[in-house]
């Protein structure tokens, strides 16, 4: 499915979130508060708009996605792996922080990948993950609902893959609250995990340190 969509991927995502995706990424890199040239593992990079937002700021980063159309429809210069993001082919501690945009839905075993997050960052590194949130309040949340359950499908739909965008808005049942989320942050070996709602819930982020 993700293989399909590749070749428009980041252009819909743009439509979709009038262009705040962008705005978010870049301030979820910014919170990982890691010196510059810090390496960086972005897990399910998709095109890889994480990982050129790191170079951005000053990071080298590397990109792995089990989706080789994804990779392959990629720009930027970051390396590039494919593999499953419960089963990283990399070597304990390798990298300084990790990494992930709007993909814990699609994990079948989230546990198991999280915990690969905690295994490859090293002591003290840092992980900054951001992931489709619900509005809580009102008219807000259910403009949320009109748009994201409706008029997101239609518009991937016109411009990209039916299914694709069908399955978004129902991937949302596969994504724990927040705070089992939290549990297993902490369960993968993070501490100080931070949870904050952006623009009144659109999203959410999770900020954590690699405990030592």
């Amino acid at each position: 499915m993700f293989d399909a969509i590749a070749h428009r991927y980041e252009f819909v995502n743009a439509i979709m979130t009038f262009g705040l995706v962008g705005r978010w990424r870049r301030r979820a890199v910014a919170d990982l508060r890691l010196v510059p040239s810090s390496v960086v593992l972005d897990v399910a990079a998709g095109t890889g708009d994480f990982a050129r937002e790191l170079v951005r700021q000053g990071h080298r980063s590397v990109a792995t996605d089990l989706s080789f159309g994804m990779l392959a429809a990629g720009r930027g210069d970051a390396p590039r792996v494919q593999a499953d993001a419960c089963q990283l082919p990399f070597a304990d501690g390798s990298f300084d922080g990790a990494t992930c945009g709007y993909a814990l839905r699609n994990f079948t075993d989230l546990a198991a990948t999280i915990r690969e997050m905690g295994r490859v960052v090293r002591p003290g590194g840092r992980i900054s993950v951001l992931e489709i949130a619900e509005p809580t309040g009102g008219l807000w949340r259910a403009g949320f609902r009109l748009w994201f359950r409706r008029v997101v499908p239609f518009i991937g739909s016109l411009l990209s893959d039916r299914a694709a965008y069908h399955y978004l808005p129902a991937s949302t049942a596969y994504l724990p609250p927040s705070d089992v989320l939290t549990a297993m942050f902490h369960d993968a070996g993070f501490r100080a995990v931070n949870h904050r709602r952006v623009m009144g819930g659109l999203s959410q982020q999770f900020v954590a340190t690699r405990a030592s």
